[in-house]
């Protein structure tokens, strides 16, 4: 009698209790995942090292913005010729595509991509690479999500990168730009740029997270990794300029160049017509190339995650 009480009693000694809260959905089990792949790379001092680097162009367009426009304001309370002074700043900043024009928001874009790409590279082997090399993805997958689940974490851990390298800088600077003198009406007249920038955000989120993940899953070491991220982003950008360029051939063949086909559908987003289409293919045909990569990289992912054996 004693031994059946004291197993019974046996769960209260060792302080167990049982689960009284709300179950969550299966699809909360995303989050967690890319908690992990963030704790990973934030644990990093060369992701904070180039992070503080990619901040100096935001803070060159955010103080280079707000100096013009104070420059511009006291020249046109001077004494002495206000009126030229004020067309003058207004035209350095019109040179420096620093006027909240859909331009600006374009080379800013342009600029952060260079130290997005060296990020994500860096990243690409330790958010999924390491699972398949030392053997965690079995574990994932024994717990009750899906692949899906698992690839949706890690691609939502891409997305933050991106984001927060792009996106968010960008829409600082678009709240600069409407609360700058004699902007009262920036966000009326200007209110498609913001859904523009959103859009270039989505644009390089997704894209760059499914080829990442597809190429991390290939070659799982960071040092190969590097190598086909320059091959996909610097090499085929070299090649493009040489056949298109060099050779004279169609503009159709810098469509290899996957970055600067974010571009062009970005400079759709941002409302920016300026590009000659003797030299660049239009917009929509490197749109139907970021699709078709994507889906492909997508395919990729899925195939290669099922074939991993899961004991449960």
């Amino acid at each position: 009698m004693s031994d059946s009480l004291t197993r019974e009693k046996a769960p209260a000694l060792l302080h167990y209790r049982p689960w009284r809260g709300q179950l969550g959905s299966p699809n909360a089990a995303v989050w967690p995942i890319a908690r992990t792949a963030l704790g990973l790379i934030f644990r990093n001092k060369l992701f904070w090292a180039l992070y503080a680097l990619s901040a100096m162009y935001f803070l060159l367009f955010f103080f280079g913005q707000y100096l013009l426009v104070q420059l511009e304001t006291q020249s046109g309370g001077s004494s002495g010729g206000p009126n030229n002074a004020g067309e003058w700043m207004k035209f350095a900043r019109k040179l420096l595509k620093l006027d909240g024009s859909g331009e600006s928001y374009r080379i800013f874009f342009g600029f952060q991509g260079y130290m997005v790409m060296i990020v994500l590279a860096l990243a690409g082997a330790i958010l999924i690479g390491n699972d398949l090399r030392f053997g965690s993805l079995p574990f994932y997958l024994s717990k009750p999500l899906s692949r899906l689940h698992y690839l949706g974490g890690k691609a939502l851990a891409v997305a933050v990168f991106v984001n927060l390298m792009t996106t968010l800088p960008a829409f600082l600077l678009y709240v600069q730009y409407s609360l700058l003198e004699d902007r009262e009406n920036y966000f009326l007249n200007k209110w498609y740029l913001l859904l523009g920038i959103l859009a270039y955000g989505c644009v390089l989120t997704v894209t760059l997270s499914l080829i990442l993940l597809a190429a991390a899953v290939w070659v799982k070491r960071t040092v190969p990794m590097i190598m086909v991220w320059t091959t996909l982003f610097f090499f085929c950008r070299l090649l493009a300029n040489a056949l298109v360029e060099v050779l004279q051939l169609d503009p159709r063949w810098r469509l290899i160049d996957l970055w600067n086909d974010t571009v062009l559908v970005g400079n759709v987003c941002l409302s920016v017509n300026n590009i000659d289409l003797s030299r660049q293919p239009e917009w929509y045909w490197a749109a139907l190339v970021l699709v078709g990569v994507s889906l492909t990289c997508l395919t990729y992912l899925i195939l290669r995650i099922r074939a991993v054996e899961v004991v449960k």
